[in-house]
């Protein structure tokens, strides 16, 4: 079947589409749009990598850059532990979780969210940290705006109480968040904690998104002492 024709004028040659075919493309062409912006790709950067513009407190925990409709973005997040704290008295410590995202634009660096978790002063054994192979960015639901994953701990404790554990999401400038304690054992049969909770915005997002911090958390849940 002839979907086109063409003739030319004046030396450039000229497309003619059929009744109907102009449309059909536009629609092809659309859908070829989305599914490239589903592709989210990610790039770990070292401290060398990240742009002076891009601040951050504290110290490198990761860096990456991602690309999605909305453009190229490099996210940071960052810890700091200060056992120096001054509260008129002695072994006062505190710690922080630091969290950014950077849209880039040209040479110049436009904070699009950021995240401050932390652990107030405190005489106790102080804990705060990103769990391992937790952090992510995806595109769960396919609409070319990445989903940014960070989950982490804290604690002022001196004894072996569950800890606080939160997922953090942010798709786009949007917070997401789900918060409980990971589950410790106290004795030979007993546990304690583990409960966790969805926000009103997270718990209105499709089930593959819940599924998805089930799964973290059910990952995280168990904290085995001395290892």
């Amino acid at each position: 079947m002839l979907l086109a024709s063409g003739k030319k004028e004046n030396g450039i040659i000229v497309i003619q589409f059929k009744p109907g075919m102009k449309q059909l493309i536009i629609i092809i062409l659309f859908f070829i749009a989305k599914s490239t912006f589903a592709q989210i790709t990610v790039v770990k950067l070292d401290s060398a990598q990240v742009p002076r513009n891009a601040k951050y407190a504290g110290f490198l925990d990761t860096a990456v850059r991602y690309t999605d409709k909305e453009g190229v973005h490099i996210v940071i997040t960052s810890e700091n532990f200060d056992d120096k704290v001054d509260k008129d008295s002695d072994e006062f410590r505190s710690a922080d979780l630091y969290a950014y995202d950077y849209l880039i634009i040209g040479k110049t660096a436009k904070l699009e969210w950021q995240m401050h978790d932390f652990v107030e002063p405190c005489q106790e054994d102080v804990e705060a940290a990103f769990l391992p192979r937790t952090f992510a960015i995806t595109d769960m639901n396919k609409n070319g705006i990445a989903e940014v994953w960070l989950m982490y701990k804290t604690a002022c404790s001196g004894d072996v109480s569950p800890r606080t554990m939160k997922i953090i999401m942010h798709e786009g400038a949007v917070k997401y968040a789900v918060r409980g304690s990971n589950r410790v054992r106290v004795n030979a049969t007993d546990y304690v904690g583990g409960a966790y909770k969805f926000d009103e915005a997270f718990n209105a997002l499709p089930e593959i998104f819940k599924e998805h911090a089930r799964q973290l958390w059910k990952k995280h849940l168990l904290e085995v002492w001395g290892n």
